[in-house]
């Protein structure tokens, strides 16, 4: 009788202890290792030697979780009063000790082509997502202060690191003004969220100038990849001058036409009483955006692509109205996805130990002169605009930050001149690259930093608006509302 109790109550604890694991985060734990463990041996069986150390997948695996990893540990870095640092600067570190690290690197590698390939889908969604978060009405009532934020210190920074370096680092006229494109773009990364946190707070809220910079930076990247573009088709194209300006004219046209179609395409396809339409409509406008930027370069039209992804996802947007907002969610779950793997693997391509320190110093200087230049700019394109002095430094210490369009665009022509196999195209590319790169470690916190600490000390804060539940506010005597309700403040985080 008592070795009856005894195996009852033996049975009872091992019930109680399969119960406590079935429940809580043990139980959590568990699972998530079971299931990457199939994950891993269903791949295996597929792939072999891919996903072991030496092989592509198992490269790629590594690298997002560590740039994942990378960009937690940066957000978690904090100093009262200091604003966490942008974690797009963890992902791009982490691929850049994947690269350096002895022994790592040599198991952590991914195959040229494959890095191309993922970066380039960045580059889709990226351009995607910029295409979707513009809007004709806001386009419309926006006012002429917002344009020439948007246009001019952009255009005279690309102009300006254009000169410096076609002088400092001899790089032919054409690949100056490709890194003087590549470094005029602000980054919505890091302005929209310290935006928001000012426009939360508040600050500056009565004459919309939060507001008018996340507005403002989507012009202002769309205008640095139009150019971006077009210069890169000038850079590769075979002939004289006069053919390649033609080439690159012809590019813009073809990526506006292109776009054109296929965006009026995507405003009956599919038609709106279909099942599962936000699916069908996410899946067909990232399978064309992805296939005119592969598409292009196959065609040898390497600048219509991104041009046509752009002019496709407005028009497209703007048919769907504000049904284009659920679609702008699942682009930017790809983005997630995606984010880590692009600042990763910009941060892979550059080696320590091939850098060339006379590359650095005097790109340094030509980034240094361009954002000098901009500020300078920036703050007389806001002088008959309605702001106070201390609001138009504001503006133009906002108008710093630099990170995603660099990362997306900035190894485009690198990757071009490596198809080609040109030894002295690798060098202007492998230049450009640098650039970016340092443009990223040194503008994104400084931006970041510039614009939380320099806020609430230059801008006004709303005596009618509350912390919690700031009002929006539009430009300078004009309602913000329509921003809000068409999501160019939800959809312009690049």
């Amino acid at each position: 009788m008592a070795g009856v109790k005894l195996k009852y109550r033996c049975c009872s604890r091992m019930k109680e202890s399969c119960t406590h694991l079935q429940k809580g985060l043990l139980a959590v734990i568990i699972t998530k290792v079971a299931m990457a463990l199939v994950l891993f041996g269903a791949v295996w069986s597929i792939t072999e030697k891919e996903c072991l150390p030496g092989g592509n997948l198992f490269g790629i695996v590594v690298l997002f979780i560590t740039a994942v990893c990378g960009g937690k540990l940066m957000a978690l870095i904090q100093c009262a009063p200091l604003p966490p640092f942008p974690p797009l600067l963890g992902m791009l570190l982490a691929g850049l000790v994947l690269r350096n690290v002895p022994y790592i690197t040599s198991a952590v590698y991914i195959d040229s082509r494959w890095s191309t390939a993922l970066r380039n889908i960045a580059l889709a969604i990226i351009l995607t997502r910029a295409g979707l978060g513009l809007d004709a009405l806001a386009l419309r009532k926006l006012k002429a202060v917002c344009v020439r934020v948007a246009v001019g210190p952009c255009t005279v920074e690309a102009c300006t690191v254009a000169v410096v370096s076609h002088f400092l680092m001899s790089l032919p006229w054409i690949w100056s003004f490709l890194l003087g494109f590549v470094l005029s773009a602000v980054s919505p990364a890091v302005v929209v969220p310290s935006m928001l946190l000012l426009q939360k707070e508040g600050f500056g809220v009565e004459k919309g100038i939060p507001t008018l910079l996340m507005a403002a930076g989507s012009f202002d990247d769309i205008l640095a990849i139009t150019g971006f573009s077009a210069c890169l088709g000038m850079a590769f194209a075979t002939g004289s001058t006069w053919s390649s300006l033609l080439k690159g004219i012809l590019e813009v046209l073809g990526g506006l036409t292109i776009g054109l179609v296929l965006g009026f395409f995507l405003r009956f396809f599919p038609s709106a009483d279909q099942a599962q339409l936000v699916m069908r409509r996410a899946f067909l406008l990232l399978g064309l955006s992805v296939l005119a930027v592969f598409g292009s370069r196959i065609a040898g039209f390497s600048g219509a692509g991104g041009l046509c992804t752009l002019v496709m996802a407005f028009l497209a947007g703007l048919s769907w109205r504000e049904s284009k907002i659920p679609v702008a969610g699942f682009v930017g779950m790809g983005w997630t996805v995606f984010q880590p793997l692009l600042f990763g693997l910009i941060g892979a391509e550059i080696s320590v130990t091939a850098l060339d320190v006379n590359t650095v110093a005097l790109g340094l200087a030509a980034l240094s002169t361009g954002l000098v230049v901009r500020v300078l700019f920036t703050f007389t394109m806001v002088l008959f605009a309605g702001f106070t002095f201390k609001e138009k430094v504001f503006i133009a210490l906002a108008w710093l930050p630099k990170a995603t369009v660099q990362a997306a665009i900035g190894s485009t022509a690198l990757d071009m001149a490596q198809a080609q196999g040109d030894a002295v195209l690798e060098k202007f590319g492998m230049d450009i690259l640098t650039v970016a790169v340092l443009a990223i470690l040194t503008t994104a916190p400084i931006g970041a930093l510039s614009i939380s600490l320099a806020g609430p000390r230059l801008l006004q804060r709303s005596t009618t608006t509350s912390p919690e539940n700031p009002r929006p506010e539009g430009v300078p005597g004009e309602p913000a509302r329509h921003v809000v309700e068409t999501g160019i403040t939800k959809e312009s985080k690049l």
